[in-house]
C-alpha cells in the first residue's frame, strides 16, 4: 500500500499561534514558523569493503519576523511552547517594528496533493538489503573487465517532514522521501586513469529499485570508464556541440536558471533583469521550473514558505515571460510569486531556488540531428561547472564525450570543457529532439545552502561552443 504523505503534527496549532502572536508583538507586519524533522542514512562501498553506514536525525524550528526591510530570524532545536516562544522573542526583538499591541492569527489548514507518493518507506527495508545492492554494483562493474581497477558505491535515503504556519493564515505540511544510488568506476590503461559514473535517483521511496537495476547502472558505468582508455585528445576551438538528452541540464540550470531567479533580478546582477517580454532565446525554446513533476529529485508538494508548488514556464518560444520568485521578492513587488521558496533546513532563511528545471521537448529526430552535423562534438554528459550570473559566462566539463565526424559518432575524446555563455547558448539553439529526459538528481548550492534539484532536456544542437581541448 502506497504510504500517505503527511504525518503527526510537529507543533499543535494552538502552540503555533501562541508563537506567531508572540513574534507578532512587537509591531511586525509577518511572521513564520517552519519546522521540520529530517532523517536519514547512508551506505557506502569502496575497493569491495563497507566503509560507512550510519544514519542521523535532526528536528528543529526556524521563526522569521518581518518588519518594513529589516528581517529577524531565530532558530531552536527545542520545540516545546517554552523554546517556540524563546526563538519568536529573539526573531521580534531583531525586526522590531515598535507597534506593539496585540494580533491574532487565525491558522486555516491546507492539503495538498503529494506529487510523489511513496510505495516503500526505506526504513522498513532491512540494512542487509541495502548492503546487497552495493555487493552487487561492486561484483557486476568489476566483471565487466580486467582493466577495472576502483569501484565506489553509495546508497543514501532520506524524510523530511515539515510544517509552515504564517500570519497570513498559512498552516501546511509536507512529507518528503528520497532515495539516491550512485556507482564510480575506474579503469586504467595506456591512456592512464579513467572514471565511469552513473546514478539514480528520486523522491520515492525503496521502489527506486523496481525501476533502476543496480547491476546494470555498474556495467554502465565500468563500459563507460573502459570506453575511455581508448579515447583521443578532445580537439580545440569553436565548433557545433550536440547535446544529450538528460546530460544537458545542469548547463542550462547553472547558466541560465540562476539568472532567473528574483533575488538576482532585485540586485541587478543577472543578465535577464528587466527582459520580460523580451525575446532572449531561440523561437525553439520554453524553459520550464515545475515542483509538481511526480517522483522527480526537486518534487515538492509545497515550497518552504508553505505554498503549493506549480509548473512555472520561464521562457516561452524564446521569450522571457517570468522570473521564479519566493515570499519577500514577490511581496516586495506587489504579485503573487509562483512557489520557489527553498531553504536547506530550519536554520537557514528561504530564498529563490529552482526545482525541477528543464527545456520541453522538440520535434526532431535525435540521430538525424547527429546526421545533419558534419563536424562537431556530442557530450554524452557534463560534469560540474562555474557561470558567472551577470555575465552568464560559463565553463563545464565534459565527462562523456564523442567526436562527430561526417555526421557519425566516431572516437571518445578525453575529458575537456565547455566555454560559452548561457543566453548566447539560448539563443544559438538550433534545432532540439523530441526525445525528453530529465538528468541525474543534483544539489544545488547557492549562497551555502544546498537544495535537491531536478534538470533535463532533449537531445539539442548548439550551433557553436568554445571547447578546451588540447588537440591541434
Amino acid at each position: 500500500m502506497p504510504v500517505t504523505a503527511g504525518s503527526d503534527a510537529l507543533i499543535d496549532q494552538s502552540t503555533l499561534s501562541r508563537a506567531l502572536r508572540r513574534a507578532l508583538s512587537t509591531g511586525a507586519e509577518f511572521a513564520e514558523v517552519f519546522a521540520e524533522d529530517r532523517r536519514g542514512s547512508v551506505i557506502t562501498l569502496d575497493d569491495g569493503r563497507i566503509e560507512d553506514l550510519s544514519s542521523g536525525r535532526d528536528r528543529g524550528a526556524g521563526i522569521r519576523v518581518v518588519s518594513g526591510n529589516t528581517t529577524g530570524f531565530a532558530h531552536t532545536a527545542d520545540l516545546s511552547e517554552a523554546g517556540l516562544l524563546a526563538a519568536a522573542e529573539a526573531a521580534s526583538a531583531a525586526a522590531r517594528g515598535g507597534g506593539g499591541g496585540v494580533r491574532e492569527v487565525a491558522l486555516s489548514p491546507s492539503t495538498h496533493a503529494t506529487p510523489s507518493p511513496v510505495g516503500v518507506l526505506p526504513t522498513s527495508v532491512p540494512k542487509s538489503a541495502k548492503v546487497d545492492l552495493l555487493r552487487r554494483a561492486d561484483g557486476a562493474a568489476r566483471g565487466a573487465g580486467g582493466a577495472v581497477r576502483q569501484v565506489s558505491a553509495a546508497y543514501r535515503e532520506s524524510r523530511r517532514q515539515v510544517l509552515v504556519a504564517n500570519s497570513e493564515g498559512v498552516l501546511a505540511t509536507d512529507d518528503q522521501v528520497r532515495v539516491r544510488f550512485g556507482v564510480s568506476v575506474v579503469a586504467n590503461g595506456d591512456a592512464g586513469m579513467q572514471t565511469g559514473n552513473e546514478s539514480a535517483g528520486a523522491t520515492m521511496g525503496f521502489e527506486l529499485f523496481d525501476h533502476h537495476d543496480v547491476e546494470d547502472m555498474s556495467r554502465s558505468a565500468a563500459e563507460r570508464a573502459l570506453l575511455k582508455l581508448g579515447a583521443r585528445p578532445a580537439p580545440s576551438g569553436s565548433m557545433p556541440v550536440v547535446i544529450r538528452r538528460g546530460s544537458g541540464g545542469v548547463l542550462f540550470h547553472e547558466a541560465c536558471g540562476h539568472g532567473l531567479e528574483a533575488d538576482h533580478i532585485a540586485k541587478s546582477v543577472s543578465v535577464f533583469t528587466g527582459r520580460v517580454g523580451e525575446q532572449v532565446a531561440s523561437p525553439l525554446v520554453t524553459l520550464v521550473d515545475d515542483g509538481t513533476m511526480s517522483h522527480e529529485w526537486g518534487a515538492l508538494a509545497i515550497d518552504d514558505e508553505g505554498h503549493t508548488t506549480s509548473r512555472n514556464v520561464l521562457i516561452e518560444n524564446g521569450v522571457l515571460t517570468d522570473y521564479m520568485w519566493d515570499w519577500l521578492r514577490a511581496r516586495k513587488e506587489g504579485r503573487q510569486g509562483p512557489a520557489n521558496g527553498r531553504r536547506q533546513s530550519y536554520q537557514h532563511l528561504p530564498m529563490v531556488r529552482m526545482t525541477n528545471t528543464f527545456l520541453v521537448n522538440g520535434t526532431e529526430d535525435p540521430e538525424e540531428i547527429i546526421r545533419q552535423t558534419p563536424r562537431g562534438v556530442y557530450v554524452a554528459q557534463l560534469g560540474g561547472g562555474q557561470v558567472n550570473t551577470a555575465t552568464g559566462d560559463f565553463v563545464f566539463g565534459m565527462t562523456e564525450a564523442y567526436l562527430i565526424e561526417d555526421g557519425r559518432l566516431t572516437q571518445p575524446i578525453r575529458d575537456a570543457n565547455l566555454i560559452g555563455n548561457g543566453p548566447q547558448v539560448l539563443a544559438d539553439i538550433d534545432v532540439i529532439g523530441n526525445d525528453f529526459a530529465m538528468g541525474w538528481p543534483g544539489t544545488c548550492g547557492k549562497q551555502g545552502q544546498g537544495v535537491p534539484v531536478g534538470m533535463g532536456q532533449p537531445t539539442l544542437r548548439v550551433k557553436a561552443l568554445t571547447i578546451g581541448g588540447t588537440a591541434q
